[in-house]
């Protein structure tokens, strides 16, 4: 490779490197619908800045051009540790064995953040310092393009990397302006370098005392026109890309079709609630200690979207704002609702969720390790970058103590935000709507109907079973399986949850279901003489939550034989209601394996979210790589043809026919056809001894075609200079037999005389 070797003054390579920051920030801007906020940016921006004009300044003091690449990879290590090493660094600056800890753990955190997050992303530490590392790396490799290899050209590559990156996760991809500004940054990195290099051209000719005859200028469209040429094609090519190219998913950053671990990977989780709950041996989830000696539920999520056939969560994305250090008031709760505060100490054992277990409502979270946030509809917690397993950590639980007499002056009000939550399909089953329609009957209020309904459920006509729906074949949550519950009156704590939750709408009042844990069992050990409680997987549970003005989401108990019937829920009850009387819990558990679970899944059998799941997604994202790494090879046969068809027309068909050749020669590894200063004569004789013996055939058309080319470009002018396609076809032949397999495959796949040519035009406009 021949690079142009007229030195840089220190301006002059400020002046580059400047030139290539703009068009790093403008196409890193493209990650702006991705990610919540502007501050990710002006991380982004300084470490390139650190990366580039670090270079600049190694460079100024004399570093070896081979070596300012390494340098500017510690200099992106220093900026790495000054922003997010911490305590484990040597003054700030310098990085320890525990900095390269830490950065593995950012890593890991910042691969759970993209499965985890919906778009726009919040930008917790983790994948704040993979975005850091990601532009550093990228600032690196547009310094070696533009200052190294001195092909600034080259420099889109890199800087096509973060615009390409939304179009093939939002459907929209990078933003028409973004595009714009980055076209624009790069026209400017090619003229801030056609007049450098021809600045240090010049100052080098006049250090060499040599007289410069100044030549003929060339119209300044010679050299703009084909920048914006070129510009215009990598925008064009950019909004082709990321127009056409299908997303990964339309609502989370990576589109892994979940946000975590909760139940089997890719399986209903009210399939698997079911599955865990029929294990003969209980997994240890985690454990609590409450010195107020409270025993509430612990809820992972809530689920409040239904379709007939699926309950699936809210697609509310993560708001940075929220975090568990304070959570608002309970939407609904008034003033006069009595309440008090119980803090309980959570220690996870073989729960590994993105979910985090906590009583509802709470007041605050305290000892977290990762970016937890709550959730403004449900308050439920879940994690950007992290996840339950080995978690511990103290929640003020906000005990809410409702009267029958408050739930019952709630009447029938409903608040516009909440109307969604009554919301049903139009094909509900007419045996549903009769039933529904008598048990509202019972009651005056939407109180005494949700106890009604409460009521029916845990009659005695009903049993809890978590066979009888496998083998009757209604498991799940949906219309028909309610109505076969209905009928078969057997089941488990998914099928009274979610027909409590659709009688209830059926009779206008709000309705969401809860997954999550029962109160577990004490056990034997205490904690400053507190007992531990354990809660296992077979505590796992789903209950209804009802919606009432002034009290707000208040949960119910329609499953027999589990957990405990709340106080303000039974038939009958006052003010002065006796305490709630616990059911017989479950089997003490027992060491087993760790549930791994999934929230976000639907839940109905075998569904699974099909933004992600798709199986046409990920063939046309191959077939999209595929076409991108084919690309070099298309443009390389569309100038093979266009200088056939020169040759079989007669426009100047001599010159084509070399070209080709040398041409083909460079693609094939052979260094003569890349060296465009040599002549004709001297490119054929320093090929001739590359390929060492070739056949007598091939040597003629060699001569042949380089005696043609010669009488074109030096004889008189009408010189006739005809061009022979069966010499050339004769020489590329004989050329693909020297060249090994590996030469050949290369010069199909990545063919370097495309380099050559756009390192000629830059000569050419630098010589203008």
């Amino acid at each position: 490779m021949r690079r142009d070797r007229a030195p840089l003054s220190r301006l002059q390579s400020v002046a580059l490197s400047g030139s290539a920051f703009l068009l790093l920030v403008s196409a890193v801007m493209a990650l702006g619908p991705l990610l919540a906020g502007a501050g990710w940016w002006w991380l982004c921006a300084a470490t390139a800045a650190a990366v580039l004009f670090g270079g600049a300044g190694l460079r100024a003091i004399r570093v070896p051009a081979s070596l300012v690449p390494v340098g500017e990879l510690g200099v992106l290590l220093l900026v790495l540790t000054l922003f997010f090493g911490g305590a484990s660094s040597f003054l700030l600056l310098i990085p320890t064995a525990d900095t390269f800890g830490l950065f593995g753990e950012l890593l890991g955190g910042a691969q759970r953040t993209i499965q985890q997050q919906s778009v726009p992303a919040v930008v917790v530490p983790p994948l704040a310092f993979a975005l850091a590392l990601g532009t550093g790396l990228l600032a690196v490799a547009v310094d070696l393009a533009v200052h190294t290899l001195r092909l600034p050209a080259l420099a889109a590559a890199p800087a096509m990397v973060p615009i390409l990156v939304p179009g093939f996760l939002i459907e929209d991809g990078a933003e028409v302006g973004t595009l714009v500004l980055a076209a624009a940054a790069f026209l400017l990195l090619l003229r801030v370098d056609v007049r450098v290099r021809r600045r240090a051209a010049l100052a080098q000719h006049d250090d060499d005392e040599v007289r410069i005859t100044a030549p003929q200028r060339m119209p300044i469209g010679s050299t703009l026109l084909p920048t914006v040429g070129l510009a215009a094609a990598g925008l064009v090519a950019a909004s082709l890309l990321t127009a056409s190219t299908p997303s990964v998913s339309t609502s989370l950053l990576l589109g892994t079709g979940g946000q975590g671990a909760l139940f089997a990977r890719g399986v209903s989780p009210f399939l698997d609630l079911g599955r865990d709950l029929r294990r003969p041996d209980a997994v240890p989830a985690f454990s609590y200690v409450a010195r107020d000696g409270d025993r509430p539920y612990f809820r992972l999520l809530t689920i409040d979207r239904f379709d007939g056939e699926v309950w699936g969560p809210g697609e509310r994305r993560i708001d940075g704002d929220n975090a568990v250090a304070e959570f608002p008031t309970p939407t609904g709760l008034g003033d006069e609702v009595a309440r008090s505060q119980h803090p309980i100490d959570v220690t996870v054992q073989q729960l590994r969720t993105t979910w985090l277990p906590l009583p509802y409502p709470v007041a605050s979270v305290e000892g977290l390790d990762g970016s937890w946030f709550w959730d403004r509809g449900s308050l439920a917690v879940r994690s950007a970058d992290s996840d339950t397993s080995g978690q511990q950590y103290r929640a003020t639980m906000l005990e809410i103590e409702p009267t029958a007499e408050q739930l019952r002056a709630a009447g029938d009000r409903i608040p516009e935000s909440i109307q969604e939550f009554t919301a049903l399909p139009e094909d509900v089953p007419a045996s549903i709507r009769e039933l529904a329609g008598e048990l509202g009957a019972r009651g005056g209020t939407a109180y005494d109907r949700a106890v009604a309904i409460q009521e029916y459920l845990r009659g005695a006509d009903f049993s809890y079973s978590v066979e009888a729906p496998v083998e009757e074949g209604y498991d799940g949550g949906g219309l028909d399986v309610i109505a076969e519950f209905l009928e078969q009156r057997e089941g488990y704590c998914v099928h009274f949850a979610s027909t409590m939750a659709v009688l209830a709408r059926e009779l206008g009042i709000p309705s969401r279901i809860s997954v999550g844990y029962t109160a577990g069992t004490p056990t034997t050990k205490r904690v400053e003489n507190v007992s531990v409680v354990q809660v296992d997987s077979q505590d796992l549970h789903a209950w209804p939550e009802l919606y009432f003005q002034g009290v707000g989401w208040v949960p119910f108990e329609p499953t027999p034989g589990r957990g405990t019937v709340p106080d303000y829920s039974r038939p009958g009850a006052s003010e002065t209601a006796p305490a709630p009387e616990r059911v017989p819990g479950t089997p003490a558990p027992t060491p087993g394996a760790r549930p791994d679970l999934d929230p976000e899944r639907q839940l109905s059998g075998g569904r699974t979210s099909a933004a992600t799941n798709d199986p046409a997604v990920w063939p046309l994202v191959a077939l999209a790589l595929v076409v991108l790494l084919l690309l070099p090879a298309a443009v390389r046969s569309w100038v093979r043809r266009v200088r056939v068809r020169r040759i079989r027309r007669g426009d100047r068909g001599a010159d084509a026919a070399w070209r080709e050749a040398m041409a083909t020669a460079s693609d094939l590894g052979f260094p003569a056809g890349a060296d465009d200063a040599l002549t004709p004569r001297e490119a054929a004789e320093a090929l001739l001894d590359e390929l060492g013996g070739v056949d007598e055939g091939a040597r003629r058309a060699l001569h042949a075609l380089r005696d043609s080319v010669e009488r074109a470009r030096y004889g008189p002018p009408g010189t006739a200079a005809p061009a022979s396609e069966e010499a050339l076809v004769e020489l590329v032949a004989a050329l693909r037999a020297v060249a090994s397999p590996v030469a050949r495959w290369r010069a199909r796949l990545l063919p370097a005389s495309l380099l050559d040519t756009a390192r000629a035009g830059r000569r050419a406009a630098a010589r203008a």
